[in-house]
């Protein structure tokens, strides 16, 4: 029956929406520290278990952070603008500029980089249009703002276009790979997206400092030049909790 016993939410739900509601409401802010599991227990009647449930699934959403031996605290992280329109735009990347700057006017750190010439993937030598045994350039990132890691990405370009670039090197100079590819004369003119969720490996969790419980977001960029040529492919995953994926362009 429709409102019975057997639809109601499990009772760490109900007390994480409770949570999460008053979270919303301001009656905790960024960085206030939540009740703990022990707190909680009495107050709502039960288990440490059940309310240790609650605060996971607020952690797992992104809405808090665990801090080992201090608690469970409100996330102060402010989540990046991802504008996916405008930061892949010409007059961006082609001026000297980051893409990340349409995003961000915070500071972002790569803090790992790795430049190598590799066989790709069976679907990325697909994607590129390589041959058996021919190689990419595979240029692997980790991204980090606020102290905080917030994506892994992949770029792979055909090996033969690139090679003697600045797109081998740890550091592409102004624009970045897109502006380097223009002046091989094969600058992008149009790519595409695609977005999927799935929750992270073991190894994705790690290298983000995030929950094996938080879906990351695996987002797949194809870069085409004029020629309709496929000239990089980047692979990218990010944690869930740390974008917001804005799309803004003309009817």
């Amino acid at each position: 029956m429709a409102g019975g016993k057997g639809s109601e939410q499990p009772r760490y739900l109900q007390i994480a929406g409770e949570l999460k509601a008053a979270i919303e409401r301001g009656d905790y802010r960024p960085g206030d520290r939540l009740p703990g599991e022990n707190a909680l227990a009495p107050q709502y009647g039960v288990a440490v278990m059940t309310a240790r449930r609650a605060l996971r699934a607020l952690t797992n959403e992104g809405l808090a952070e665990s801090r080992k031996g201090a608690g469970v605290f409100v996330q102060a992280f402010r989540p990046i603008r991802r504008r996916g329109i405008q930061r892949l735009a010409q007059d961006q990347w082609g001026a000297g500029k980051s893409i990340w700057s349409a995003d961000e006017d915070r500071p972002l750190t790569v803090d790992q980089v790795s430049v190598q010439e590799v066989v790709p993937p069976a679907h990325i030598a697909e994607m590129l249009a390589l041959d058996a045994g021919e190689t990419a350039c595979a240029r692997s990132r980790r991204f980090v703002l606020d102290g905080r890691p917030v994506m892994l990405a992949t770029s792979y370009l055909p090996y033969a276009l690139v090679e003697g670039s600045a797109i081998t090197q740890a550091d592409t100079g102004p624009g970045g790979t897109y502006a380097r590819l223009a002046d091989l004369g094969h600058g992008p003119v149009r790519f595409r997206e695609e977005i999927r969720g799935r929750l992270p490996t073991a190894e994705e969790a790690a290298t983000l400092g995030m929950s094996p419980e938080r879906p990351v977001l695996k987002m797949c960029r194809t870069a085409f030049d004029a020629h309709q040529r496929v000239v990089e492919v980047n692979e990218m995953t990010l944690d869930s909790a740390s974008y917001v994926l804005d799309y803004e362009f003309d009817a």
